[in-house]
């Protein structure tokens, strides 16, 4: 039978696993034993009274506290809950074609059928015991099926039967008693010693000892099964790996290649395209659906991929489901919330978002909003003065500015002239005060930094004089703010604490500098939508794209970058010119 070698191996290194267990019942039997013996060697007479009466009851309280402790802890790895990987479940009823596919595959492959069927936004797919509820009898269930969401949409059915023969084939094993009763003992360790992890971070001093200890055993005994435990996993995947090899095995091979294609998809979908929206509190609800895009979209830009486009006409594994659309839907809520973190209901601040729409409310939106952030914080961030950041405004600044519109370095220093009107009052002040004025007005001649004012050219003067190192430093701080809000509000009671932390992070968080360079980004494509007729698009793999007359422009980001990081505004100001911006005209921020 194939599969005999890894399934003996398996079962060989469960019986290890057990063998633990059965030592660490021994040793907390010992002491309960010894006490058993004195106390009927007392009775009948076989030892004295005196210093033996002492030993025999001090060895039986300290085997009755024993017992004690010992129950304790293996009354919580018993009953301590093992996490259950966050999925959607997908009923008989919601896919019956599915699960029929599914039976026809175990069948085959001669082994119990899946308990369930689940869908993950992940590019993954494996087997998963659930325990039964507390106060129900214990069974040996077959495993659930979990499937990641995007094999469905991309996949071709043949293809995604081939992917799975594998994995289904892992149900023989499961369904061994002594795999079983080793993967439910060590998955109650974890469990525990994650009780008592979460434990210790209570204020009672009284507790923290008994969960100090409850996660010294818990992991005791889990360093002493992990060698075994993983040798026997290992057993039971050359097992099912020997056993699918009669099914659709020259398939797998073209199977795992859409694996890989798949991952990739999906990754930029994720960090480009889904992750900005919801950082506007938008999440798009057909994110399976952008994968197949996403897909197409790097099959006709990659040569590797190369043939795969013309897989499109084969039936899509999403068939299978009765109602695709409110499975991608579920899918991509659930996906938002463990990459990002967010209500579990729908709501003004947190609302579904289709593909149609995304240009206008999300694309859009982040613009204008890192465009109002960034004339925040030019009106925030005085310029430079001789390389120094520039304080705020005095009393004195006012007065002496109405005299300082046409005034250079070299007049900078006093006049010995007559009362000149305010002109002269400005120049009669001397030069410590033209300076402080220079300040408020601009760090080098001809820069006229007018607060308030939204417009492009502003944001060009500005960084093309220097100090983009403290708009980047301010600009990173509001972020910061942003988040650390959001994440406040998370830890309010009520329904706002249903706003789970990430349980994955997409991209590591942006420095000041990149955080600069897509606020400035994005005003000149506020720019160039106000006042050249452009228009906010979509790139499925780049996320949010600037359209202008009808093509994607992907070539802003190198003269961008120049401004930010050399303060040489050339290249950006020829490509503004090239697409008729107007940089003197306000910019729409709302």
């Amino acid at each position: 039978m194939a599969g005999e070698a890894g399934e003996a191996l398996a079962r060989a290194r469960a019986l290890a696993v057990l063998r633990i267990r059965g030592a660490a019942l021994g040793a907390v039997l010992l002491p309960a034993a010894g006490a058993v013996v004195l106390q009927v060697a007392g009775a009948t007479g076989r030892v004295d009274g005196g210093a033996w009466d002492g030993v025999r009851w001090g060895v039986t309280g300290a085997a009755l506290l024993v017992l004690a402790v010992a129950s304790a802890v293996a009354a919580v790895i018993v009953r301590a809950r093992p996490a259950v990987s966050p999925a959607v479940p997908v009923s008989q009823k919601a896919a019956p074609d599915l699960h029929r596919m599914v039976q026809d595959l175990a069948e085959k492959l001669q082994v119990p059928i899946p308990s369930g069927i689940e869908l993950t936004p992940d590019c993954d797919s494996w087997l998963e015991d659930r325990r039964p509820a507390a106060g129900q009898p214990e069974r040996r269930p077959a495993p659930v099926l979990v499937i990641g969401s995007p094999f469905l949409w991309w996949m071709r059915v043949a293809e995604l039967r081939a992917l799975l023969a594998p994995v289904v084939a892992g149900t023989g094993a499961a369904a061994d008693p002594e795999i079983y009763a080793a993967r439910r003992f060590v998955r109650g360790l974890d469990a525990a010693a994650g009780v008592a992890a979460h434990g210790r971070k209570q204020r009672s001093v009284l507790l923290r000892p008994a969960y100090g200890f409850l996660g010294w055993s818990a992991r005791l005994l889990l360093r002493g099964c992990s060698a075994h435990v993983a040798e026997m996993e290992r057993g039971v995947a050359a097992s099912a790996s020997e056993r699918a090899q009669a099914v659709d095995y020259g398939l797998r091979i073209v199977a795992q290649e859409q694996v890989g294609l798949a991952y990739a998809g999906w990754d930029r979908l994720l960090t480009r395209v889904a992750l900005p929206a919801w950082r506007m509190g938008r999440w798009p609800s057909r994110l399976d659906a952008g994968v197949v895009a996403a897909l197409t979209e790097l099959s006709r830009r990659d040569r590797l991929a190369d043939g795969f486009e013309t897989r499109l006409g084969e039936r899509p594994a999403c068939d299978l489901l009765e109602e695709p659309g409110v499975v991608d839907e579920a899918v991509s809520l659930l996906a938002a919330r463990l990459f990002h973190g967010g209500p579990r209901r729908t709501g003004p601040d947190w609302a579904p978002v289709s593909w149609a729409r995304y240009p206008e409310e999300v694309v859009d939106r982040i613009w204008r909003a890192e465009a109002a952030r960034l004339i925040r914080v030019l009106d925030e961030v005085r310029p430079s003065v001789f390389g120094r950041p520039a304080a705020g405004g005095d009393a004195d600044a006012p007065e002496a500015a109405g005299g300082l519109d046409d005034i250079g370095p070299s007049e900078a220093a006093p006049a010995p002239a007559p009362a000149l009107g305010s002109r002269g009052r400005g120049l009669l002040l001397g030069g410590r005060t033209v300076r402080r004025a220079a300040a408020d007005r601009g760090a080098a001649p001809g820069l006229r930094d007018e607060p308030g004012r939204a417009t492009l050219a502003r944001v060009i003067d500005r960084l093309a004089a220097g100090g983009s190192e403290e708009l980047a430093a301010r600009i990173g701080a509001l972020v910061a703010q942003d988040e650390a809000g959001r994440a406040a509000v998370a830890a309010l009671p009520g329904p706002a604490a249903e706003i789970p932390t990430p349980v994955y992070q997409l991209l590591p968080p942006r420095t000041g500098r990149e955080l600069l360079a897509d606020h400035v980004t994005a005003m000149v494509c506020c720019a160039a939508v106000d006042t050249a007729g452009a228009g906010a698009g979509l790139d499925w793999l780049d996320g949010p794209a600037l359209v202008v007359d009808g093509a994607r422009r992907s070539d802003l980001g190198w003269p961008v970058l120049r401004l930010v990081e050399n303060g040489d505004a050339a290249p950006l100001r020829a490509w503004l010119s090239a697409i008729g911006v107007r940089t003197e005209t306000s910019v729409r921020l709302a």
